[in-house]
């Protein structure tokens, strides 16, 4: 079966940020973006993959290399970025790394890198675009959380405990940031076919288990989630926010 996507007139010419572009999930969003006529601009401390892609697409897309980590570098690529593309109406805060980890095993220290990993970068990332979206009058911030905690998913509490704060985080910045009509929203993945998830945790075993978990049953291609992130950007979302959007086949 051949998908006949949407197109969005109004993404034509918007100035849009997304951390963790360069592959996966991230790098379908840049290129949807692109193909919707707006001007994207990307993070992602995959220098060979950010660079690659942006040359790729041509003058429209621009990257920046730091690690979101460091919120300082973040902030720093961000401006870098707002000085080609201009103000940003649309914040994708899709970073994020779903290492495995045995809870024996945590120290305090990893717990603080995952959290840093998965979590605070959102926040700080919305601190940095938000003038930009009042001054316009409006914009859209999508957060990606993950549907992991919600399937009280094993092996990785540092993980799902820092997205199901995301969601808590785009309910209370959707109230903050309403009255200058920017969207605060929250696109829930569930487990998406990427080849990172591939190789590294993927089996027959684990694929009809997962299967059997969903409504649907075809598994989950990057490109949905991407088509999800364009509507909620788009002006036909206008009046969505502070909301949880699912694309997990109906695995919860």
């Amino acid at each position: 079966m051949t998908d006949q996507f949407a197109s969005y007139p109004s993404l034509k010419d918007k100035s849009v940020l997304i951390t963790g572009g360069a592959s996966g999930i991230g790098e379908l969003m840049v290129r949807a973006f692109a193909e919707q006529g707006a001007k994207v601009g990307f993070l992602d401390f995959d220098a060979d993959g950010a660079t690659k892609l942006a040359a790729e697409l041509g003058d429209a897309v621009e990257c920046g290399i730091c690690d979101l980590r460091d919120i300082d570098a973040m902030r720093a690529s961000i401006s870098e970025l707002r000085e080609k593309l201009g103000g940003f109406d649309v914040l994708v805060n899709n970073a994020a790394r779903d290492d495995r980890h045995d809870w024996r095993d945590v120290t305090p220290e990893y717990w603080d890198e995952r959290q840093h990993t998965n979590m605070r970068h959102q926040f700080f990332a919305i601190q940095a675009v938000a003038d930009d979206m009042i001054a316009a009058g409006g914009g859209s911030i999508i957060n990606m959380g993950s549907n992991s905690w919600w399937e009280k998913g094993t092996n990785m509490p540092a993980y799902t405990a820092a997205k199901s704060a995301v969601h808590g985080l785009t309910r209370s910045m959707a109230n903050e940031l309403g009255g200058h009509r920017i969207r605060v929203n929250c696109v829930v993945p569930g487990w998406i076919m990427t080849d990172r998830q591939k190789n590294l945790w993927v089996t027959e075993e684990s694929i009809e288990a997962h299967r059997d978990n969903q409504c649907l049953p075809d598994l989950i291609e990057p490109v949905y989630v991407a088509r999800m992130v364009l509507f909620l950007a788009s002006d036909d979302a206008k009046m969505c926010t502070a909301a949880n959007f699912l694309v997990e086949a109906g695995s919860i």
